[in-house]
């Protein structure tokens, strides 16, 4: 059985990180320092409009000189997201972050954001998955129960 998205949630829990679009990026770092991640979602009254990366501050404020405190995180935010949905595999997340080059994926259901996935999460289910088959073979092969 394929492991789901929705396996991934229950094992790390739905919480997620946000900031509003109008927020600093000296605010949005502070976040994600805080919690220790890489990513924070950006929602305005209630709506996904956005996520930002440390990636993205590295690049678009740092190579550019840009000061965190003033400028806000809708100038950097990526705005065309890629979401999945409970159901989706954690197989599917890897090709989806693989293929477009990201590293957080929101996770809605019924329009709803429920939780965030990162490849950390994916890469985790995927291994715990293949030692799962493993021991389960060893055990066949070797005749203990």
């Amino acid at each position: 059985m394929e492991t789901s998205v929705r396996d991934v949630l229950k094992r790390k829990g739905g919480s997620t990180v946000s900031v509003t679009s109008t927020a600093s990026i000296f605010e949005a770092v502070q976040e994600m320092e805080d919690h220790n991640i890489g990513a924070v979602l950006v929602i305005d009254e209630g709506r996904l409009v956005g996520i930002l990366s440390e990636r993205d501050c590295a690049r678009d404020l740092i190579l550019k000189d840009r000061s965190a405190k003033d400028t806000t995180v809708d100038e950097l935010m990526t705005s065309e997201i890629l979401v999945v949905s409970p159901t989706h595999t954690v197989e599917q997340c890897m090709f989806l972050m693989t293929e477009n080059r990201v590293r957080h994926l929101p996770v809605l259901e019924n329009g709803q954001l429920i939780g965030v996935v990162s490849i950390g999460d994916v890469v985790n289910a995927i291994v715990s998955a293949k030692q799962f088959v493993i021991e389960q073979l060893e055990s066949y092969i070797t005749g203990r129960s």
